[in-house]
């Protein structure tokens, strides 16, 4: 049987010490997820939990990088069909100034004018082609297709380049319109080819970008998907913990004055010797 009445051992204070530190270190936990916004913010939380969501975190970071490569390649893609729509834009004008050059009755001083718009035309496309670089990247003008990682499973979005647009823009730039059958010969040749070229640019260029845009949008939606996830697993439910708060911190002060009338029961022995 446990002595009740001792000024030695007083086991009500140990009691309610145990009780009030047991108090304590649940108001830190609530108080460390009231700050946080988390329920788990270490290993010393949940273990598993953590481990979780620390992979979770891992596959959030690679679906960003993988968004950024995307949109650097929609970045190049775009670059490219403005500068190809560019020069479509142009060869209505550069075939009427063809088509004014295969008039055998224009005057030798026409010609010469036409032909100066003819150059004028086809050195702005020229430089619609030069200029149409993103992170120095040029589709119609270079030779390499632009691969891009589409997924964390290792997909791939290609740019094809358009190399057939830069080398057109020259051909026909070197043709020879000093004569209405010159003329005749480059609508024929270089202007169709050109023509050619850059309507199919345009329709492979603009399906290409569409696929890392649909891409892109599809990735956001995952990413989203994902981040709820990790909120299920290690957000706190601030709510509840600020009730849970409240509570504890009037258990602290219930544990507090429990404490202290506990001490102060070994007073009362004294009144036995007087």
């Amino acid at each position: 049987m446990a002595v009740q009445n001792s000024i030695i051992t007083n086991a009500g204070a140990f009691t309610a010490l145990r009780t009030l530190n047991f108090i304590n270190r649940n108001l830190d936990t609530a108080q460390n997820r009231v700050s946080t916004g988390l329920k788990v913010t270490g290993a010393l939380d949940n273990a598993s939990s953590f481990a979780i969501a620390q992979g979770i975190r891992a596959e959030l970071k690679a679906i960003d990088a993988v968004s950024q490569g995307l949109n650097n390649a929609k970045g190049v893609g775009n670059v490219a069909i403005a500068g190809a729509t560019g020069v479509s834009d142009l060869l209505t004008d550069i075939r009427a100034k063809l088509t004014e050059l295969s008039n055998e009755g224009i005057t030798s001083a026409q010609r010469n004018i036409l032909q100066d718009d003819f150059n004028s035309l086809v050195s702005q496309a020229a430089s619609f082609v030069a200029n149409a670089t993103f992170n120095s990247i040029a589709l119609l003008t270079g030779t390499t297709n632009i691969n891009t990682l589409s997924n964390l499973s290792g997909g791939i979005l290609s740019l094809t380049a358009q190399t057939n647009v830069g080398v057109q823009v020259r051909s026909i730039a070197a043709a020879t319109i000093g004569t209405a059958t010159n003329a005749q010969s480059v609508i024929a040749n270089e202007f169709s080819n050109l023509e050619s070229v850059v309507n199919s640019a345009l329709g492979t260029l603009g399906a290409e970008v569409r696929a890392l845009g649909l891409q892109t949008q599809f990735l956001e939606k995952i990413r989203d998907a994902t981040d709820e996830g990790l909120g299920n697993i290690v957000d706190a439910d601030l709510g509840r913990e600020s009730a849970r708060l409240t509570s504890l911190q009037v258990q602290q002060q219930l544990s507090v004055q429990t404490l202290g009338i506990a001490n102060q029961r070994p007073q009362s022995l004294l009144g036995l010797f007087r």
